[in-house]
């Protein structure tokens, strides 16, 4: 039996998992130690205590490994954004591949007969490229002022910092001054988070405020946008809550391009859209090459939200239908199409966890589909898969264990044969693995 200890500890770590846990072997037990590398030996201190393993503070580096970096964020280690800003981007890379291909042997007892090389913008060595955030707000009267950030990787608490890495520009510079801003506001104590959305021309900030701001607030509010040149929203409730300060003004429409397909599209501030613009452009490139589309090809886009896909496929193929289980969603990628002159691009709403197999839309005769689920993967899409009878499906995936338990199916169980694979680092400095794979049939 391991001893239990609250001391710091010494030992050498023998690999790292995908989300930077180096694994040592100490007094009989696994412990994991965050920001720990391989072949290091280090002094951590036993946080968390499980049946089979431990969770661990990294205290110091004895003898540190090759790879390991020096990281850009001061608060590196404490804020939990962020877990392997000390690893070198080549290597965050490896780790990340190495998570996908033990998860498809693993999982889906599969393995693609090419690999291709990671996907990644090379311009910005991935910093300060996350255009969708949430961060926490917390007046805490211990250190006499309201923190904003995210929050610690080791406890629940707002991180105490000052700017963000990783945070698109305007916003990473503007912690301290929206902590300034908010220490002002009577609804201080109110006001738990803000949502963050960066686009192309414009920057917006939706604030989540649980009673209604005073005038003196509402005007500190406009204030503050007028010098930082944000918008500003408020939210009192669900997403059809969100609001400009004076109540009645239009929200102006946030937009990102897709300049290879001549697509612009539009979303309002707390919709989804992939966090990283710059990596997004390179993901939507690859996935509709990897497609193979014809100008006389029928796509089925599943899981199409407002259109990333859908109307860069349009531009390059006959006719494409977008399937989306949120309807708001299926009315802003309407939108997209008119806003973007593609009539050969129609959308539907669909639960597509549900589906049967029976629905006729399912059965119209696909020659391509491509596939861009959630977390939970496609499970259902692929038990129907005989249904569509698409000779090529391009999956796009932000979990590679979902991402592998659907390609057992389609390999094993419906006679698709897994082409290539590889990652795609939308999240540099996280350990966050999205991946895309193609699966071909004769």
């Amino acid at each position: 039996m391991a001893r239990r200890t609250r001391e710091p500890e010494t030992a050498l770590i023998s690999s790292v998992t995908a989300d930077g846990f180096g694994i040592a072997d100490s007094s009989g037990k696994t412990v994991f130690v965050a920001g720990a590398l391989a072949g290091e030996s280090v002094r951590f201190l036993r946080r968390k205590r499980r049946r089979n393993y431990d969770e661990a503070e990294l205290l110091e580096v004895i003898e540190p490994s090759p790879s390991r970096i020096t990281p850009e964020c001061a608060v590196y280690g404490i804020c939990g954004g962020c877990s392997l800003q000390h690893v070198s981007g080549e290597d965050q890379r490896a780790i990340k591949a190495r998570t996908l291909r033990d998860n498809l042997q693993r999982i889906g007892r599969v393995e693609p007969a090419e690999w291709l090389q990671p996907l990644h913008d090379v311009s910005s060595g991935g910093w300060h490229y996350r255009r969708r955030a949430r961060l926490a707000v917390k007046d805490v009267a211990a250190k006499g002022r309201v923190l904003v950030g995210f929050r610690e990787r080791h406890a629940p608490y707002v991180c105490d910092m000052h700017r963000c890495e990783v945070l698109a520009e305007p916003v990473a510079e503007l912690i301290d001054p929206l902590s300034e801003l908010i220490g002002t506001l009577a609804i201080r104590k109110r006001l738990p988070q803000i949502e963050v959305a960066v686009a192309d021309e414009l920057t917006v900030l939706v604030f989540r405020v649980l009673q209604p701001p005073a005038e003196a607030d509402l005007a500190a509010l406009a204030a503050f946008s007028r010098k930082h040149d944000v918008q500003v929203l408020l939210q009192s409730g669900g997403p059809d809550s969100v609001e400009p300060l004076d109540g009645h003004s239009p929200q102006a429409p946030l937009r990102y391009g897709l300049p290879e397909f001549q697509v612009e599209i539009r979303f309002q501030a707390t919709d989804f859209v992939q966090v990283n613009g710059a990596v997004n452009r390179l993901m939507v490139s690859r996935a509709i090459a990897l497609l193979d589309v014809r100008e006389d090809h029928r796509v089925l886009d599943l899981y199409c939200g407002i259109g990333n896909f859908s109307l860069p496929l349009a531009r390059r193929a006959g006719y494409v239908l977008g399937v989306e289980g949120e309807m708001q969603q299926v009315e802003r990628a309407r939108e997209n199409a008119v806003h973007n002159d593609i009539g050969n691009c129609e959308f539907r709403r669909a639960d597509l966890a549900a589906v049967d197999g029976r629905e006729s839309w399912l059965q119209d005769g696909w020659d391509r589909v491509l596939l861009d689920p959630a977390r939970s993967g496609a499970r259902e899409i692929v038990a129907a898969i005989e249904c569509i009878a698409a000779p090529r499906i391009v999956y796009i995936s932000c979990h590679p264990g979902t991402l592998a338990r659907d390609a057992a199916v389609l390999v094993h169980g419906k006679g698709y044969t897994l082409e290539v694979a590889g990652i795609i680092d939308m999240f540099p400095h996280t350990s966050h693995v999205e991946a895309l794979a193609v699966f071909h049939k004769h």
